[in-house]
C-alpha cells in the first residue's frame, strides 16, 4: 500500500519537543546520566524514517514528471521540425507547379528544374511539352498529398503541445510538493541535531539491529544457497562503476558525479555498463524485466517497500551498493536490512 504525503503536523512537533526534552534532562548536572526511555527513542526513530522515506517517494515522483516532460518536449520538438521539412517542400514544389504551368500555357516544353524533379532518370528528363499537363497533374497529386501531411501534423503538434503543458503543470505540482517535503526534511534535520550524541549513537545501534536481524531472517530462509553468483559482463560493469562512488554523498535528485540519490545510482551505473535505464525507482520496478528473488545474480536491482520507492544494486554474497538517504553516503550494506519489494534485471 502507498504511502501518502502528509505534512509535520502535531506528530513530528511533538517528537521534536520530546527530543527536546530528553536532551535538557541529558543536560540536567543534577542527574546522573539519565537514560531516555527505549519507547521515546524508537518515536523519534520512526518519525525519522516516516520523513526521509516521504521524501524520497516526492523526489521520485517529480523525476518521473520532470522525464516525461523531457520526454513529450522531444517529441514536440521533432513535429515542428517534421512540419518545417514539409512547409519547405511545399514551397518548392508549389513554385514548380507554377513553373510547369506557365510553360504548358505557353507551349513550352517544361523547365529544366521540374524535368529533373519529376524524372525517374534525371538524364532522360521529360523534354515534350505534350507531357506537361501529366506532368502538372502529377505535382498537383504531390501538393494535395503533401498539404494534407503538413495539416496532419500540424494537428498532431497541437496535440502534443497540449499534451506538454499538461506535463508541465504536474511538474510544477511535483516540485511544489518536493519543496514542501525539503522542508520535513529540514525538520528531520533539526529533530537530529537535537539529540545527543548518546542518543545519536543509539539511533544507529538501532538501525544496524533491526537491519542485522531482517537479513539474518532472510539468510535463514536459504534464499542466499539459490541466488546466482555470477554477473554478466556488463552486470560488472555496473558493480565496477557503483564501487567507485562508495563514499559519496546522497543527494535528492542527483546522479553523479559527486552525489547521487538512490535511483541515480542505479542508473548511472546501467548506463557505465552500455543500458539505458529508466531514471527512478518506481519505473525501474514497472518497466524492467522482474525476476523471482531466489534467481537474481550480482547487478540485478533490489526495489524495496511497497511503493517501490527505493532500489539498490546486488552485488553478490547477501550484500548492495545503495544511497540511502540525506545525510548517509553511498555505501554497501545487507540485502534484506529493508522491506523487499522485487528484483529487476536491466540486461535480462
Amino acid at each position: 500500500m502507498r504511502r501518502t504525503l502528509r505534512a509535520p503536523g502535531h506528530r513530528t512537533a511533538a517528537t521534536l519537543a520530546l527530543a527536546l526534552a530528553l536532551t535538557a534532562t541529558a543536560q540536567q548536572p543534577a542527574r546522573a546520566d539519565p537514560e531516555p526511555e527505549p519507547g521515546t527513542l524508537t518515536e523519534v526513530r520512526a518519525e525519522l524514517e516516516r520523513l526521509y522515506h516521504d521524501a524520497e517517494v516526492a523526489t521520485d515522483k517529480y523525476n518521473a514528471a520532470d522525464e516525461k516532460v523531457t520526454q513529450q518536449e522531444k517529441r514536440v520538438h521533432t513535429l515542428q521540425d517534421q512540419i518545417e521539412t514539409a512547409e519547405t517542400k511545399l514551397g518548392r514544389l508549389t513554385r514548380l507547379a507554377g513553373a510547369a504551368a506557365r510553360a504548358q500555357y505557353r507551349g513550352d516544353s517544361l523547365p529544366a528544374e521540374m524535368q529533373f524533379a519529376l524524372a525517374e532518370n534525371p538524364e532522360h528528363a521529360l523534354d515534350n511539352a505534350s507531357l506537361a499537363r501529366q506532368a502538372q497533374q502529377a505535382t498537383q497529386g504531390v501538393l494535395t498529398a503533401l498539404t494534407a501531411t503538413r495539416e496532419d501534423l500540424g494537428t498532431r503538434t497541437d496535440k502534443a503541445t497540449d499534451v506538454l503543458k499538461s506535463l508541465r503543470k504536474s511538474r510544477r505540482a511535483k516540485d511544489t510538493e518536493r519543496r514542501s517535503i525539503e522542508k520535513h526534511i529540514g525538520d528531520a534535520k533539526k529533530l537530529e541535531s537535537t539529540l545527543e550524541k548518546k542518543e545519536v549513537e543509539r539511533l544507529a545501534a538501532l538501525d544496524k539491529k533491526e537491519a542485522d536481524d531482517a537479513q539474518a531472517k532472510w539468510v535463514e530462509t536459504g534464499v542466499l544457497e539459490k541466488v546466482g553468483t555470477d554477473a554478466t559482463p556488463a552486470g560488472k560493469k555496473a558493480i565496477a562503476f557503483a564501487t567507485r562512488q562508495l563514499g559519496k554523498p546522497y543527494v535528492w535528485g542527483a546522479e553523479g558525479p559527486d552525489s547521487f540519490d538512490c535511483s541515480g545510482l542505479t542508473s548511472q551505473a546501467w548506463l557505465a555498463a552500455g543500458h539505458v535505464i529508466p531514471r527512478t525507482s518506481e519505473e525501474q520496478w514497472r518497466r524492467l524485466k522482474r525476476v523471482p528473488v531466489e534467481d537474481m545474480r550480482p547487478g540485478d536491482l533490489i526495489i524495496y517497500f511497497a511503493d517501490a520507492s527505493h532500489v539498490a544494486l546486488y552485488i553478490g554474497d547477501g550484500k548492495i551498493i545503495q544511497a540511502p538517504r540525506p545525510g548517509r553516503w553511498v555505501y554497501v550494506s545487507p540485502a534484506a536490512s529493508m522491506e523487499i519489494l522485487g528484483v529487476v534485471r536491466p540486461d535480462a
